[in-house]
């Protein structure tokens, strides 16, 4: 990633540096907080399907106390110095860190080859040229498309490769990147936040709280009309604040780099070759979208489609000679492409690797971190039930940073933030809800994101720029929703 001022790099350290500095403050909490563990029981679903759920009741904190981490581990075992490495290959090719990885990679060189063709260029160029009203239409139409794919089928690490086809339209038309962000990425967020029926993050977590599934549909249905509306209001307005004055924007300089890279297609008309890789794109779009609604597709085969449509895309460059394309140049596209994103990929083996040196996100190996969870769980006990939902809320959040997968986070803390809801006096949907709202907004700026990071690479934004630009916006959501969860409580949601 490149930062898009050079006066902020001064100011703004790089993300790099977070994540090390993170690093180091867990690495010190591991001699400071006894490892614990949890015990696990089976809960039998409704579907017939046998689950294990971790017993709340059933902590117990390690004999030998702290036990420290070593700086260099060896035989395959954490230490401080082995966090890239092991943070890098953990996990397998359906999630973090390294299925993350290598879909980042992968999609990232399938754009590359995609873009350079220069069909997606003059396509937009051309449709902009004969629609004039489409810059003003296409922010709110694709900040609720997005929204809404976050909210049904829970788009995350999936908007990545559509960062990489706004970002240049959007520069186009007179926007920035940190547009193009807004409605992609934080449009996901907010959808998944707010869903009724995420089979990854809401669904979860009433199956562990033993709520009927997409239970409080009325209620999630409307937060989700609420958040879009406001986050397309903030995104429309910003995108004309910064059409009438784009040295306004954070990203200024990086956008115009971009743009002069972009300078090369101008509007000449669609070739035959043109209309070939643009139909790869769309019916490739399509195909993965059934895949994900429909077979349950996920980053292994959707890393595949986009590599088989750039396979076909180079075919159809090199056939046509668009933009000079040869072989080899397909080549050499596919790996400038995979390297541009190769920053944000690592960026997810060092965030893994902070939750490898707290113990993993296991509950039933000790961990700091499942000792952090119990403590939490503890102190929010006896709290007034307004304060304690919001309290939950505000946790969720914190431990989002940790557990960035929304099934992940909901099968370490539901099971302890249902009965504990029971205990306080708040229902059981609220609790959810507050685990809804925790991990999806905070999505939108912890540096520990797959998606965020591979988002904000795709765009060319560093993460402290972004920070910036979402300081206000972010705190505002928080707000927002701790006011929600008072509402819920009021009501009894």
């Amino acid at each position: 990633m490149t930062d898009s001022n050079p006066a902020l790099t001064s100011r703004m350290p790089d993300t790099y540096l977070i994540l090390i500095g993170v690093a180091l403050l867990a690495f010190a909490m591991t001699y400071l907080i006894t490892p614990g563990s949890f015990g696990l029981v089976e809960q039998v679903q409704s579907n017939g399907e046998v689950r294990q759920l971790l017993d709340p009741d059933s902590f117990t904190p390690a004999p030998d106390g702290p036990q420290g981490l070593p700086l260099f581990a060896e035989g395959g075992k954490i230490g401080l110095l082995n966090l890239p490495f092991e943070g890098l290959v953990s996990g397998d090719k359906w999630g973090a860190a390294i299925g993350v990885f290598a879909f980042i990679l992968i999609t990232g060189g399938a754009f590359g080859v995609i873009l350079a063709t220069g069909a997606v260029h003059r396509g937009l160029l051309a449709l902009i040229h004969r629609s004039r009203s489409l810059d003003i239409l296409a922010v709110p139409v694709l900040f609720v498309a997005f929204s809404l794919g976050g909210a049904v089928f829970g788009m995350g690490e999936e908007v990545i490769p559509f960062v990489l086809i706004v970002v240049p339209v959007f520069l186009v038309m007179g926007y920035d990147s940190l547009t193009a962000l807004l409605v992609t990425y934080v449009a996901t967020q907010i959808g998944f936040a707010c869903s009724w029926m995420n089979p990854f993050s809401v669904s979860v977590a009433q199956g562990i709280a033993q709520l009927p599934l997409m239970s409080g549909l009325g209620f999630r249905a409307t937060l989700w009309v609420l958040f879009t509306a406001l986050g397309t209001g903030f995104a429309v307005v910003y995108a004309l604040r910064v059409k009438r004055d784009p040295q306004r924007s954070l990203t200024y300089h990086c956008d115009q780099q971009v743009k002069r890279e972009k300078a090369s297609a101008s509007h000449t008309g669609l070739t035959v070759a043109d209309w070939g890789v643009l139909l790869t794109l769309f019916s490739g779009i399509a195909w993965m979208v059934w895949g994900v609604t429909q077979r349950g597709y996920y980053l292994p085969e959707i890393a595949s489609q986009f590599f088989t449509m750039g396979v076909v895309a180079a075919v159809i460059g090199c056939c046509g000679r668009l933009d000079g394309m040869t072989a080899n140049g397909a080549v050499e596209a596919f790996r400038h492409g995979a390297a541009q994103l190769l920053p944000a990929a690592l960026v997810v083996a060092f965030a893994k690797g902070i939750v490898l040196v707290l113990g993993g996100a296991g509950p039933g190996q000790p961990s700091v971190l499942n000792t952090l969870l119990h403590h939490a769980s503890q102190s929010l006990s006896g709290l007034p039930e307004m304060v304690a939902a919001c309290a939950m809320f505000l946790f969720q959040s914190v431990f989002n940073f940790f557990v960035t997968s929304g099934s992940g986070q909901a099968a370490l803390t539901m099971p302890i933030m249902a009965p504990l809801s029971d205990l306080i006096g708040v229902s059981r949907q609220v609790a959810v809800l507050a685990f809804q709202l925790g991990d999806g907004f905070t999505n939108i700026i912890v540096p520990t994101s797959a998606a965020l990071m591979g988002c904000l690479g795709a765009a060319r934004v560093d993460w402290g720029v972004w920070i910036r630009f979402m300081a206000w916006p972010i705190a505002a959501i928080f707000l927002l929703s701790c006011a929600v969860m008072a509402v819920a409580v009021v009501i009894q949601f």
